[in-house]
């Protein structure tokens, strides 16, 4: 197949100083009109990224990270005068270093990766097939991003209702991802033909049509607090009865007034958390994290206890 460059007029500048200008011009009109718990991304190649990250860094914004998205399909390099450029690279920053809130929906990004912490790499490919934008056989822009990258941008650092801002809006990538997502947005674009191929687009988009509550995984953070004792009140757990580590090398048996006692030399008496954290010679430890209860032979952890108890009892019907 034919391969065509980037050589579109809004890719030219005369000089490095005048894309510099151009750069931290609408950086900093975008630093202007982000709130001050928003974030941004900036997504480019090596031809400019690290301009654009030193502008950042310039104008105050704190990287959060570098996101690198490998390009699972690149186009090869014919010529073989260098490597293949397989990747582009993400700058993902909130507004300034003191700035203490912003959106990550770190739960939602792990759910995504298969219950792991998703990484700096993303494994995604270019734009092809019926979702690349075409004009008579040709790529309608030549740099259309896949809406499976904008997903990741979006779903990660925004939630249903927030405003997105795109200020190169092209054929309304993000409009759409942000629209199927129930996210508003808004887009600028300067050429016309590109503004009716992103309306045309946008319009046929429909918003996923789920509860709000099924767009994010909740974080345990996000569940009504539930003290050990409030397992006792119900018996899910009884007094007398016994709380074993992992491994079973420690043992501790549960007290009238929710408290533990372990069952060694030391006596040593407390919260599930106190006794934890006492066994593993640490200030703190999450005892719910820690210690199982035998349920027809098995070990159980006492977490799973608790999320019965909230399905039970905390549940809205």
């Amino acid at each position: 197949s034919r391969v065509n460059g980037v050589d579109d007029y809004w890719d030219k500048f005369e000089t490095l100083e005048n894309y510099d200008d151009f750069t931290y011009k609408w950086l900093k009109a975008s630093q202007k009109v982000l709130k001050d718990t928003g974030s941004i991304w900036v997504i480019g190649s090596y031809h400019n990224i690290f301009r654009v990250g030193k502008i950042m860094q310039d104008l105050g914004f704190w990287i959060l990270n570098d996101i690198i998205w490998v390009k699972t399909n690149p186009m090869p390099n014919f010529k073989g005068s260098r490597f293949t450029n397989a990747h582009e690279s993400l700058i993902w920053a909130k507004k300034y270093k003191e700035q203490k809130k912003y959106t990550f929906n770190y739960q939602t990004m792990k759910m995504l990766n298969g219950n792991k912490q998703m990484r700096s790499d993303w494994h995604i490919p270019l734009c092809i097939g019926k979702e690349r934008i075409k004009i008579n056989g040709e790529k309608a822009h030549s740099t259309q991003k896949p809406e499976a990258l904008l997903k990741r941008v979006i779903i990660s650092s925004s939630n249903i209702g927030d405003i997105v801002l795109d200020p190169f809006f092209g054929t309304g990538t993000t409009g759409a991802v942000a629209k199927r997502l129930k996210r508003n947005w808004i887009g600028i674009e300067k050429d016309i033909k590109y503004i009716e191929l992103a309306q045309e687009r946008i319009d046929n988009i429909i918003p996923i049509d789920l509860d709000n509550d099924l767009f994010l995984t909740p974080s345990k953070r996000d569940l009504p607090r539930v003290p050990f004792g409030n397992l006792l009140e119900v018996l899910l757990i009884k007094p007398e009865e016994i709380l074993f580590s992992k491994n079973k090398e420690h043992k501790a048996i549960v007290c009238v007034d929710a408290s533990i006692k372990l069952l060694n030399e030391s006596n040593f008496r407390g919260s599930i958390h106190s006794v934890s954290a006492f066994i593993q010679n640490k200030k703190r430890y999450n005892g719910w994290d820690f210690w199982y209860i035998e349920r027809n032979g098995k070990l159980i952890l006492i977490d799973e206890l608790r999320n019965e108890y909230r399905n039970l009892y905390l549940t809205k019907s």
